[in-house]
């Protein structure tokens, strides 16, 4: 069950990005923190772009800094409002991650972030399943989400982070196999590190 604080953040756009650039701290700054599913990747002009529950756009502005044809998805018509306000350069798309209304092999890359961590089990599994469909043979799937701390000292600050602003379902996140799940959908893993003592995997894999 959510907090009174999570509401809040997805109502008020400025108390929403100030919780996401103080977490992005952790990793050296909000510039930083998107760049890490998107270090190593060859993405061109050309490159067809989804990014997977984008939000308002965090990090949809730094996707069209590479690629000219980038996609953000979302079931918040309100978050795509916002986006299309914060990066008019890409398309927006309303809908679900788990059912999504495009054709099989569409994407060269399919981005997310810190968005799994808001998915029932169930639903996660149907997600990935969703991603390697939409994605082109060869295609790459980049992610940066939570992880379970491997330094102790991190502890204190994820689970206040947690209690405050999400629901169960990222707690779940933590005790799950994320890069087991992705290859158990039939994904080959390029990449898996982790920072922040551990509290943020960032994940590259190929269909």
């Amino acid at each position: 069950m959510a907090t009174v604080l999570r509401p809040l953040s997805y109502k008020y756009q400025w108390l929403y990005d100030g919780i996401s650039q103080l977490a992005a701290l952790a990793v050296g700054g909000e510039k930083r923190f998107h760049h890490l599913p998107l270090q190593g990747l060859t993405i061109h002009s050309e490159s067809k772009v989804l990014d997977l529950c984008c939000g308002s756009g965090q990090a949809t502005q730094y996707l069209v800094q590479y690629s000219q044809d980038v996609t953000g998805l979302d079931v918040s018509l309100v978050s795509l409002q916002r986006a299309e306000q914060n990066v008019p350069q890409a398309k927006y798309v309303e809908g679900f991650a788990e059912e999504m209304p495009f054709p099989e092999n569409q994407f060269d890359v399919v981005h997310t972030s810190v968005a799994l961590h808001e998915m029932p089990p169930s639903i996660l599994r149907q997600i990935l399943t969703e991603v390697y469909r939409v994605l082109k043979p060869g295609g790459v799937f980049a992610l940066v989400d939570f992880h379970k701390p491997t330094n102790f000292l991190f502890w204190p600050g994820v689970a206040l982070f947690l209690w405050l602003f999400e629901t169960q379902t990222a707690w779940q996140l933590l005790e799950t196999d994320l890069v087991g799940l992705l290859k158990e959908t039939g994904f080959e893993v390029c990449e898996h590190r982790l920072y922040a003592g551990g509290s943020l995997q960032m994940i590259q894999v190929r269909k």
